[in-house]
């Protein structure tokens, strides 16, 4: 891991520290300091007026994992991840990855003690030791660090705001060299565009469900159908009989407001045949209708009506605070779906990238699954490449979707307008990271696809890409716009599309697939991606399409075998249950 501590500023240029304060040191460290302030110009968040004096925000302090000891824990992670390694499936307790970590306790009381003297209301240490949930006035917050606080209020989800630093942050010299960074600060989030929202529907499938307005979209039966998903009889009898499903979990992650309504889940089950409940919650639910929270659930739980379903709610948008509730969880949900990112270079740090990426092995090492949308931007992300002409790094690969630590899903659509094969939806996310060196997982896959001339690679010289980034997406499921999804939301049945849906599918059938290897006294899956990319049969290839970049079409097209465009294909429950 990256040192936190870059840019040491002058003493003149801190904010003075509060009078009666010990050990506060003058001299501050600029943390991100590659992340440059927040620009209205090129953001899709405007600034908003709020009563600074009375608002508190909640932030997540991560502390420095020493580098011998995250290099410990990334070679457990692949160990345990690797079907053909002694320890696959060996996945560590809670107890065990602590140890691992091995954060000295002198570290998390030193910055512990520094955010209480600066007017902290509530410090809640991880298990692991690494992670500090906090929670602090925005005055004071000010001024621990050193930044200016504002409200930002999206430009096309107007409903939606956050909390976030308008200038950029620092810490004393001592504290800063045991945080990593600090979240919640610089990181937007990233919104589905409402242009996924309320469309029709092409397919000629029969209805399945009884709503008329789920005419020609995607419904549960179509998913069952077109990846080979078994009913619940053949799927108790691919169980042999085991019947403790509370031994299988699932989970899918909300931010910023996104809700269920309870009675749409029940419209869904009643018009789809599909029995969608919730049945635990993380962080509450206030029984209002959100069109990403519905997707999520109602489609998870069309593929796998039989496994338990958390829904992990949080009102911050924060992958860090997110993956701190569910690895201080040793009880957590096996299958994470997760529908949120954002652009590597679209107010992300490599700090906080890396910090992420060591969430993400943990959750690995001990035996989670973590799936997420590869976006709905094409290979241009939420920035786009410009007007075609050759810049830098033109196109915008997305974060998380650039880590190797985790599975990326892509979307596509159908090639005709019945069930069968598949091709690329054209906004689809992917890529190759711009941060990130591709793993060995997928060097021979990405080599092969980069050796073919059916690639027909852009030219670096109109869309600027990285050749030796990780590749993106791992995986795909339908997701675009030709083939939007039925959902019930706010009392209505509408079509809804981008990889927010994709992923939701895929995640149910790795869940799945868990409950056969459960069944059978085997371990969890775990981190996907190396069984992923040793069983290519277990996936329906798609070879048509391209994830292209409107005006210029340049993108990466899908052919035999894995494409930087839909990954290894769509699943294929039937083979994959052979397989795992």
């Amino acid at each position: 891991m990256k040192s936190a501590i870059a840019t040491i500023l002058l003493a003149s240029t801190a904010s003075a520290a509060p009078t009666g304060l010990d050990n506060i040191v003058r001299d501050r460290v600029r943390m991100e300091p590659a992340v440059a302030p927040y620009n209205s110009a090129t953001s899709s968040w405007s600034p908003a007026t709020f009563n600074k004096a009375t608002a508190t925000k909640m932030i997540t302090v991560a502390l420095k994992v020493d580098e011998q000891a995250r290099a410990k824990l990334e070679s457990i992670f692949w160990a345990v991840s690797d079907p053909d390694h002694k320890d696959y499936g060996k996945h560590l307790s809670l107890e065990e990855l602590t140890k691992v970590l091995a954060i000295p306790s002198s570290r998390v009381a030193k910055v512990s003690e520094y955010f209480e003297k600066m007017g902290a209301t509530g410090i809640k240490v991880s298990p692991s030791g690494d992670m500090l949930t906090i929670h602090m006035p925005v005055p004071k917050l000010e001024a621990a660090l050193n930044t200016k606080i504002g409200k930002f209020t999206h430009k096309e989800h107007t409903k939606m705001s956050v909390l976030r630093a308008s200038t950029t942050y620092s810490l004393p010299e001592d504290i800063a060299s045991d945080v990593a960074i600090v979240g919640e600060l610089l990181q937007f989030p990233g919104l589905k565009s409402k242009s996924l929202q309320n469309l029709k529907g092409s397919g000629t499938w029969p209805n399945s469900c009884s709503n008329q307005a789920c005419a020609g979209l995607v419904q549960p039966e179509v998913i069952r159908e077109r990846y080979n998903l078994p009913n619940s009889t053949e799927y108790e009898q691919l169980l042999g009989g085991y019947v403790n499903a509370q031994a299988n979990s699932m989970a899918v992650a909300e931010f910023q407001g996104q809700y269920f309504e309870p009675s749409d889940l029940a419209s869904f089950s009643t018009a789809c045949k599909r029995k969608v409940t919730v049945d635990n919650i993380v962080g509450g639910n206030q029984d209002s209708p959100g069109v990403e929270a519905e997707l999520d659930i109602e489609y998870i739980k069309s593929v796998s009506p039989e496994i338990p379903l958390t829904v992990e709610y949080s009102s911050e948008y924060s992958l860090l605070n997110w993956a701190n509730s569910i690895n201080s969880n040793s009880s957590s949900a096996l299958v994470h779906s997760v529908s949120y990112g954002n652009d590597e270079a679209q107010q992300t740090s490599t700090e906080y990238m890396e910090t992420c990426n060591t969430a993400f092995m943990k959750a690995g090492a001990m035996g989670r699954s973590i799936l997420f949308a590869s976006g709905d931007q094409g290979v241009c992300g939420r920035e786009g490449c410009g007007l075609g002409i050759f810049k830098p790094k033109s196109a915008k690969p997305d974060f998380p979707g650039g880590s190797p630590y985790i599975t990326v899903v892509g979307g596509t659509n159908f090639k005709g307008a019945g069930i069968g094969d598949e091709e690329v939806w054209s906004a689809g996310g992917g890529g190759f990271s711009n941060t990130f060196a591709i793993p060995d997982y997928q060097a021979a896959a990405v080599a092969a696809y980069k050796a073919s001339p059916d690639a027909n690679l852009p030219n670096p010289k109109k869309l600027a890409w990285n050749n030796t980034g990780r590749g993106y997406p791992d995986i795909a499921a339908l997701g675009g716009t030709k083939t939007p999804y039925c959902i019930a939301s706010g009392g209505n049945f509408e079509g809804v599309a981008g990889t927010s849906a994709a992923c939701p599918v895929a995640a149910g059938v790795f869940a799945k697939l868990n409950g056969i290897r459960l069944a059978a006294g085997g371990k969890p899956l775990g981190f996907l991606n190396p069984f992923i990319y040793k069983n290519p049969s277990g996936f329906h290839d798609v070879t048509s399409g391209m994830n292209n970049a409107p005006p210029n079409k340049l993108g990466f097209s899908a052919i035999k075998g894995w494409d930087a465009s839909s990954g290894m294909g769509t699943p294929n429950f039937e083979a994959l249950s052979k397989l795992v």
